[in-house]
């Protein structure tokens, strides 16, 4: 647990003096104070993660999706096979899901990590940008035991945190979470529930589409996962909350998020499933949702629950509930603008335009 700790230990909450630089700037950019509204916000905060004043322009974000299987898909909480979540990685990878269009859109480059795939996937085209994190092939049953043991969980979040350094390391300036399992919600909305202490017909969706049966059967499957990890676990550490109902993935993107943290990068938060690992992250250090923004706000319940407690206000809502870092790279022009804002927009002083008495 060494590099979780030293990673725990580095994190601090910025440097405010920068944001107070970054508030005088705005207000005397050639525009009303605080016309841009959140856009202004980002830049402030950008400006306290980096510790720079204007901030430094964001050039090469990625976005970095985890993708693992899940034992609750036994339970019959998606109409969809477990076989899609290996085949959408091999989507990601030739570059056609959803996400790559998004991506290349607004300039950033997609990376893939399997976090625990239940098939081994084959990467015969050597592709760079895949990663191999995996776990294990698949967390177990929530319903009938802990998805992992305390140790892998531990490995999650470790493994997470070397992915955010690995990133870092070769450029990326601006890191964006994504996710795939199918069945993925199920745990999701089962942290998010066990964390902020909330009901889970309230913290649970539709996922993929289901109709109101599978809901209703997915509700009682996220509930008798809770009431079996309480009678089991100490869940007043995020840890064990992840150990008993989390998946491979979702621990890896808390990982990501704490990496990030750790070395002063901006992340971008996704939906649902980057909300879960967000909490798991955020239970671990609160000081994370200094260096996090909430892409969307995902039609998921859950999202909203989630935001509250990270304390985030979505940049956009767009009813998205795909996945896959979609809301998350939608949101990146937005904070490229607010940096470029400070850095690039005239002062009153220096276009000789009057500002108000």
């Amino acid at each position: 647990m060494n590099l979780l700790h030293n990673t725990l230990d580095g994190i601090n909450t910025g440097d405010s003096y920068y944001a107070e630089l970054a508030q005088v700037r705005q207000n005397n950019l050639t525009k009303p104070a605080g016309s841009l509204g959140e856009l202004e916000n980002v830049g402030i905060k950008l400006a306290k993660i980096q510790g720079s004043c204007p901030p430094k322009p964001i050039s090469n974000p990625v976005v970095a999706i985890f993708a693992g299987d899940h034992g609750v898909l036994n339970e019959s909480v998606s109409p969809w096979p477990q076989e899609v979540t290996a085949e959408m990685v091999y989507n990601f990878l030739n570059g056609t899901a959803a996400v790559n269009v998004i991506a290349n859109t607004v300039g950033a480059d997609v990376y893939v990590i399997d976090a625990g795939v239940a098939l081994d996937i084959n990467n015969t085209d050597n592709n760079p940008n895949f990663i191999v994190k995996k776990i294990g092939n698949s967390t177990k049953n929530i319903v009938q035991e802990n998805a992992m043991d305390y140790d892998s969980a531990v490995v999650c979040l470790e493994e997470g945190i070397r992915v955010a350094n690995t990133l870092i390391d070769r450029g990326y300036d601006l890191l964006a979470t994504g996710d795939m399992g199918i069945g993925n919600t199920t745990p999701s909305a089962a942290i998010i529930a066990c964390i902020t202490d909330t009901n889970p017909h309230d913290a649970t969706g539709r996922g993929t589409g289901i109709d109101d049966q599978m809901l209703t059967k997915k509700i009682e499957v996220i509930q008798s996962a809770i009431t079996r990890a309480k009678s089991n676990n100490d869940l007043s550490d995020p840890i064990n909350v992840l150990s008993a109902l989390g998946g491979f993935e979702i621990g890896q993107i808390a990982g990501f998020i704490l990496g990030a943290a750790n070395r002063k990068t901006p992340v971008i938060l996704d939906g649902v499933i980057s909300l879960a690992g967000a909490l798991i992250a955020f239970e671990l250090c609160n000081t994370i949702s200094e260096y996090s923004f909430a892409g969307h706000l995902s039609v998921e319940p859950g999202a909203a629950i989630a935001l509250k407690r990270l304390n985030l206000s979505p940049l956009v809502n767009l009813n998205l509930r795909l996945g896959e870092g979609t809301g998350a790279a939608l949101s990146i022009p937005i904070i490229k603008a607010a940096a470029n804002i400070l850095n690039d927009m005239a002062t009153f002083e220096s276009a000789n335009i009057s500002n108000k008495d």
